[in-house]
């Protein structure tokens, strides 16, 4: 093995050490969501191993990105791109960079093992999420919802609220979120462009 190729399978251990650190995982949850062995994630982590595509690609999934993201194929191309917040397990892409205002997010939870009891929490703000993949659980005061792939919420963040994984599966989410309570404005809804249309 030349030494570039002993430096590159080094940077994709140590990638895949950041992200599961990050993401709170240990080996062995890891080892359960990808069917790779322990032994094996760990001489991969520590650049004793060369990874293999069957051993990358569920990695690059679990950790909701893509081969050429795990392996580092894009970093030249990609100077400017958005920080991407790791928090309760899941994966937090900004899809606008600006400060103030509405925030939007592409929101990706692995699979879990075990199921979260909800906390509801309150505080200023208005959220809206539109589910992608999976099956979201939203808890909004003394209600609960089930939200499924093509389904969208929006409330008040005032009002003590909790969304997390409804079962053991993926959820991959769009999300927006007003912190001093903005709302998106909507200039026209479907009845409206049909009404448009006929005119």
């Amino acid at each position: 093995m030349s030494d570039a190729d002993t430096r590159a399978q080094a940077d994709v251990g140590q990638r895949l050490r950041t992200l599961r650190q990050g993401r709170d995982l240990r080996l062995a949850e890891l080892a359960e969501l990808t069917g790779i062995t322990v032994s094996t994630l760990s001489r991969l982590e520590n650049g004793l191993r060369r990874p293999t595509l069957a051993q990358l690609v569920p990695l690059a999934r679990v950790h909701g990105i893509t081969l050429d993201e795990l392996v580092g194929l894009d970093r030249p191309e990609r100077v400017d791109q958005p920080r991407v917040i790791h928090r309760h397990g899941a994966v937090f892409v900004p899809l606008a960079q600006q400060a103030g205002g509405i925030q939007a997010y592409k929101m990706y939870s692995p699979a879990r093992t075990t199921l979260p009891e909800p906390e509801p929490r309150r505080h200023e703000g208005f959220q809206w999420v539109y589910v992608l993949s999976g099956r979201l659980r939203v808890v909004l005061g003394d209600k609960d919802f089930l939200l499924t792939r093509g389904t969208a919420a929006e409330f008040d963040t005032g009002v003590a609220h909790w969304m997390g994984h409804a079962d053991h599966h993926p959820i991959e989410l769009l999300m927006m979120f007003g912190a001093q309570g903005e709302r998106a404005q909507v200039i026209a809804r479907t009845k409206d462009l049909r009404s448009a249309h006929t005119h």
